[in-house]
């Protein structure tokens, strides 16, 4: 998802206060946290409902142009070729396995390469559930770990059960409930329902 299309999610305990991209929704918390906000902020990328830190500190603009600083990212150097996306890694490989890589056509990258690629077009479906119930567990780790019914929620989503999961966080604060759901869309294979 490119930087630019990123969306965020602002709570103050267990309401949520914002959402959008990062600067409104920067805008919009420390708005909150000037009014006297007392219960704790966190902002989340919706994408992976990694906490986002941001610096409240000072005015709204100061906020802002801190946003717009650019991160300190020091250019990759080494083997591979950094400028074609190509990066160097150490891998561990049994001599079986390295004989049978420099055997193929194009030698051990090439060969690595197009068994990597096969693999996530094989996988894609499963990876992507996979990847949505990490980001949605992330959440609820997060944000809801002190809810009812967290542990055997949990259990559900893990085991693909999205009837269960859904009525076990019924009891859940009306913003952190809608949220999960909004989350759980992708986290169940096929629309699965359970056993």
């Amino acid at each position: 998802m490119p930087e630019d299309h990123k969306t965020y999610t602002a709570f103050a305990g267990i309401r949520r206060i914002a959402s959008g991209d990062l600067a409104s929704v920067a805008a919009k918390t420390k708005a909150t946290l000037d009014h006297g906000e007392s219960a704790s902020i966190l902002i989340l990328d919706d994408e992976t409902c990694r906490v986002v830190e941001v610096d409240f500190r000072g005015t709204a603009e100061d906020v802002l142009a801190r946003l717009s600083e650019p991160a300190d990212k020091p250019e990759s150097r080494g083997p591979g070729r950094p400028r074609l996306g190509v990066v160097a890694r150490e891998v561990t490989l049994l001599p079986r396995h390295w004989d049978w890589l420099n055997a193929q056509p194009g030698g051990a990258s090439v060969a690595l390469r197009k068994l990597v690629e096969e693999a996530r077009r094989s996988n894609e479906s499963k990876d992507r559930t996979r990847q949505a119930q990490e980001t949605l567990y992330r959440f609820m780790s997060t944000l809801a770990g002190d809810e009812a019914g967290f542990e055997e929620a949990s259990r559900a989503l893990f085991a693909g059960d999205r009837t269960l999961f859904t009525a076990l966080i019924q009891l859940w604060p009306k913003d952190l409930r809608a949220y999960a759901e909004k989350l759980a869309g992708g986290a169940f294979a096929n629309g699965s329902s359970g056993t």
